[in-house]
């Protein structure tokens, strides 16, 4: 389980929104400056909703948790099953081209192209319902 750090700006029934300075992971990673998967921006401070599990109060310094295992499976969506859709697309235009006497290249590419496409439209229907699950939300784990 990743951990962080923060502090408690307020509450609202079994969420609390934790301000947290972005973790030395972040500095690494590409999309550092345009992350909206932990309430995002370029700034230094980020501002987390988790899901209060031991009652934090405003002002309390508390621990928050996201499982690693969910942030792999998030960036395995996110970064490979487009490519992976690309090249599968890419496969079966070339297939069908042959089968239908088209040209190859072209027929590979926008079949390509499609489910590259459609890979994104899957991604986002996906991310709505993972939102919703308490699994995939950070959690507040522990007041310091």
């Amino acid at each position: 389980m990743n951990k962080e750090k923060g502090k408690v700006l307020r509450t609202d029934g079994d969420y609390a929104w934790i301000i947290t300075t972005k973790a030395s992971s972040c500095e690494a990673c590409e999309s550092r400056s345009s992350c909206n998967m932990m309430g995002g921006g370029g700034g230094k401070e980020i501002e987390v909703k988790a899901n209060n599990l031991v009652n934090a109060k405003e002002g309390d310094n508390v621990l928050v948790g996201f499982e690693s295992g969910k942030l792999l499976k998030l960036t395995f969506l996110v970064y490979i099953f487009p490519i992976i859709a690309l090249l599968a697309g890419a496969l079966i235009g070339n297939e069908g081209a042959i089968k239908y006497g088209l040209d190859k290249s072209i027929t590979s590419g926008l079949v390509g192209l499609l489910f590259f496409l459609l890979s994104f439209l899957f991604i986002r229907l996906q991310s709505t319902k993972m939102a919703e699950k308490e699994s995939y939300q950070p959690k507040v784990i522990k007041i310091c």
